[in-house]
């Protein structure tokens, strides 16, 4: 069974329709996913809106408060000038937490073996502030809240963004049981200029994150060179829950990265990735959007991951 979230509730996470993070970005994915007749195949679930309390699992309380008072106003950033504010912002950063979550429980307690979610992965946000178009981390809350509510430990998150996960890294750098593993365009050419090789994890923790930076315009001929080290990174991992941020903008053609993969690698990643979790954990399986500003890319490249997901 693969569940898709669609709905209105998830494009207003987006920051106007000349922010290269715009509303549109959903229906883009959505409208190829109908012409090609994968909405036939697949569960079409409701956008859900988080609790108050949920985003606290990951961020401080502080951020939080600070986010709902922005969120009146529209003014200002919620970072250093990447993330701005608008009305309703902690609303539309709600549902984009809830819809993450209302997928883990699917998963977990429905046996809904494969989730994605399209808007989702915002793998910049640190636990005190915004970043990179990211208000909340959604991916750090649904990992606190598989161990919290469910008792998953070993959790593994794989991430084909071109931009480095810092937000999901560094709250998890000190973590033996979050198993990281990112290919990324180098940060000395990319924003937020992190994720070099050398950075494997520390304490306790050194040697559970992977992460491999590619020169700008690296094809699919980089990405399947890398991939074996990647899933065997996982599969080394034993994890009991599997996580992609399948972000398109690695897609050639993005106007904001420079990178040049096509929609094969995020077939092949979501494949594999769901193979792994048939293995391991009983399927459990969820894919999250991430970024992507060419919406012919994200369309083809989302699309490509849901049929991968459908096929393996």
């Amino acid at each position: 069974m693969v569940t898709i979230y669609f709905g209105d509730e998830l494009s207003r996470y987006g920051f106007g329709d000349a922010h290269p993070f715009g509303p549109d970005r959903i229906y883009a994915f959505w409208k190829q996913t109908v012409e090609q007749g994968l909405d036939k195949q697949v569960e079409i679930a409701a956008p859900v809106r988080c609790d108050e309390n949920a985003p606290t699992r990951f961020h401080s309380p502080d951020y939080v408060e600070r986010v709902r008072k922005q969120s009146e106003t529209g003014r200002g950033f919620l970072d250093y000038g990447d993330t701005p504010a608008f009305k309703g912002v902690f609303e539309a950063a709600s549902y984009v937490v809830g819809t993450g979550l209302d997928g883990i429980e699917r998963i977990i307690n429905e046996d809904r073996r494969r989730v994605f979610v399209p808007i989702a992965g915002l793998h910049h946000a640190r636990r005190e502030q915004a970043g990179g178009f990211c208000v909340f981390n959604d991916v750090g809350i649904v990992i606190e809240t598989l161990r919290e509510k469910f008792a998953i430990q070993r959790i593994a998150y794989v991430d084909i963004d071109a931009h480095h996960g810092d937000g999901v890294f560094y709250a998890f750098e000190h973590d033996p049981d979050l198993i990281f593993a990112d290919i990324h365009e180098d940060g000395r050419f990319l924003f937020p200029g992190t994720g070099c090789a050398e950075e494997n994890g520390t304490g306790a923790a050194e040697g559970t994150k992977l992460n491999i930076p590619v020169l700008p315009n690296s094809d699919d001929g980089v990405f399947f060179k890398h991939w074996p080290r990647i899933e065997e990174f996982v599969k080394a991992g034993k994890p009991e829950f599997v996580l992609l941020q399948a972000g398109a903008d690695s897609i050639a053609g993005d106007p904001i990265t420079h990178m040049a993969f096509t929609p094969r690698a995020h077939r092949h990643a979501a494949q594999r990735l769901c193979r792994l979790a048939d293995e391991f954990c009983n399927g459990r399986f969820i894919a999250m959007g991430g970024g992507g500003y060419n919406r012919r890319n994200l369309a083809a490249g989302w699309n490509e991951v849901v049929r991968a997901m459908l096929a393996a």
